[in-house]
């Protein structure tokens, strides 16, 4: 452990501690300390791999051409980051300069090498996307949930760890119950955020789909949406829908729980009904209400 500590940089494991981590000052202090030790190198470009933990599958092509030109014009201003591999590099950090720069007709980058474990690999590639706001939200929710279940993390941990507030961090993960067409929907930038956060309410995937379309031919906008869920939620719960009629004060206490839960709760008949989709689902309900099952 002590070696990779060394190989990964002086002073760097603090930046995988529990606190925040910022991507830029970790790049910055990996560039500054190379640059001091002239550790930066020219690698060829056919011997670097995208990074096997990299969250964003789409790259804006003409965002490419147009960083291409800026570097046939002015080279890599700042070197990419990679690790040793078996056969040649894996990268770490500049997945674009690298994609910009076959395009550009470069055969070498500079680069720095450093050691990184898989872990830590998987958490720079979600930083450098996510704070330089690359990823769209399914992309993060995916990333975001490969870290959870990979490394057995909490939604708190995670939260703490990127930044973020626990409440960003299960709305987001809740978009990955939307049915895979509403997904990609939300990936192809045709409903926004908010309207995807408003359809992951929902429990019926036909009801999703069809609102989902209402969203693009309409132009509804995210109120519109949670009105238009509001009306057209469940409609064989006809006894349920009474009882909040005749208790408006549920209402408020449904949507107060379904904010803190990430899930579509129900209060009727002197009853909580809160559904959930698997054993992991169950496990995140009962994390947020804070039961833990092992008594500790």
């Amino acid at each position: 452990m002590e070696s990779k500590r060394k190989a990964l940089g002086k002073g760097l494991e603090q930046l995988f501690s529990n606190e925040v981590i910022d991507f830029d000052n970790f790049e910055k202090k990996i560039v500054n300390d190379a640059t001091k030790e002239g550790d930066i190198i020219e690698i060829p470009l056919t011997e670097i791999r995208s990074n096997p933990y990299q969250p964003r599958k789409d790259f804006d092509e003409e965002s490419l051409k147009e960083f291409a030109e800026s570097i046939k014009e002015h080279g890599v201003i700042q070197p990419i980051i990679v690790k040793k591999s078996i056969k040649g590099y894996e990268l770490i950090a500049g997945e674009r300069r690298t994609r910009a720069s076959k395009i550009a007709g470069k055969t070498t980058i500079p680069a720095i090498v450093r050691d990184f474990t898989d872990q830590e690999m998987m958490e720079v590639a979600l930083l450098e996307n996510i704070q330089r706001e690359d990823l769209n939200p399914i992309e993060e929710a995916e990333a975001f949930n490969k870290i959870i279940e990979d490394n057995n993390f909490t939604q708190e941990e995670v939260a703490k760890k990127f930044g973020k507030s626990r409440s960003y961090i299960t709305n987001l993960l809740g978009l990955l119950r939307l049915p895979s067409k509403t997904k990609s929907y939300v990936q192809d930038g045709k409903i926004s955020m908010g309207h995807a956060r408003v359809l992951s309410k929902l429990s019926d995937p036909d009801q999703i789909e069809e609102i989902a379309n209402k969203i693009i031919e309409d132009g509804l906008s995210v109120r519109e949406t949670e009105k238009l869920t509001s009306t057209t939620e469940t409609p064989k719960t006809n006894k349920i829908k009474r009882v909040s009629a005749y208790n408006p004060k549920y209402n408020m206490y449904e949507g107060i729980m379904r904010e803190k839960i990430g899930t579509r709760v129900k209060i009727n008949n002197r009853k909580i009904e809160i559904p959930f989709d698997s054993d992991s689902d169950l496990d995140r309900i009962l994390e947020i209400l804070g039961i833990n099952m092992d008594g500790e």
